[in-house]
């Protein structure tokens, strides 16, 4: 499997606090790269940071093999690195194809077209189409956002994700909040999307991340203390006694 993104001994500094201490992984093409560990272990930051949302203090992130560490967000977004927030960030007035249209007009913007109608714009029409038969939600497209289930606007998330046709996902607790039921759904979803697409899984829920992924990455107060297959990372003795549990 080929990697997309690489991660080489990233750091994040507040001050004297050391929120991220040189995290070194990679995304590969075909894989779900989960990133576990308790409250303030520094996922969410280090998500942050690979969407260019907030700076790196030290180290180096790579797409393709092309140093984007400086890139600003909305450039790593351009060239294919797409991500999910914990909370719900969807247009619930709009439908749901107008929100994935909105998400695929900003990946492909047309100043130019200025008096042109979006509903007329052809590729942001067929990016919105194909993103929500991706994420199962095609027969649901006029509805409005608002009115969709928690486990069905989280789908939608990842729809808009997929609208601007990024090679890297990074996704930060898709499954929060979700049912039996919409956690199914979810988990299929990121199944089918793997063969295509790179993908960095953020995620609370341990039954769920033991299923889904193909390589686990722990941290701990900022530092992983381990990286490796599911069975692996499950009899880690030290995993076991930072984070699982002696009875996971």
């Amino acid at each position: 499997m080929s990697t997309l993104l690489a991660v080489e001994t990233l750091t994040r500094r507040f001050g004297g606090l050391v929120a991220v201490n040189a995290v070194t992984l990679d995304l590969r093409l075909g894989e779900v790269h989960a990133v576990i560990g308790t409250n303030g272990a520094g996922k969410s930051t280090l998500i942050n940071m690979l969407s260019g949302e907030i700076s790196a203090s030290a180290g180096r992130i790579s797409l393709d093999g092309e140093d984007i560490t400086q890139r600003a967000q909305f450039r790593r977004a351009l060239a294919g690195v797409g991500r999910s927030y914990q909370r719900t960030t969807i247009f619930p007035e709009f439908t749901v194809l107008e929100n994935c249209r909105l998400a695929a007009q900003a990946a492909t913007p047309r100043p130019w077209a200025i008096w042109q109608s979006s509903h007329g714009c052809t590729s942001s029409n067929a990016a919105a189409h194909a993103a929500l038969a991706a994420a199962g939600l095609d027969a649901v497209a006029e509805r409005i956002a608002g009115t969709l289930s928690h486990g069905a606007k989280r789908q939608l998330e990842v729809a808009m994700c997929l609208a601007t046709r990024p090679r890297v996902l990074l996704l930060d607790e898709p499954l929060a909040g979700m049912g039996a039921e919409e956690t199914e759904r979810m988990l299929a979803l990121l199944s089918s999307l793997k063969s295509s697409h790179a993908i960095l899984l953020v995620e609370h829920d341990m039954d769920a991340v033991f299923r889904i992924a193909d390589r686990i990455t722990v941290m701990v107060n900022g530092t992983v203390i381990a990286t490796g297959d599911p069975a692996s990372i499950r009899i880690n003795p030290e995993v076991r006694t930072a984070y699982l549990g002696e009875d996971h």
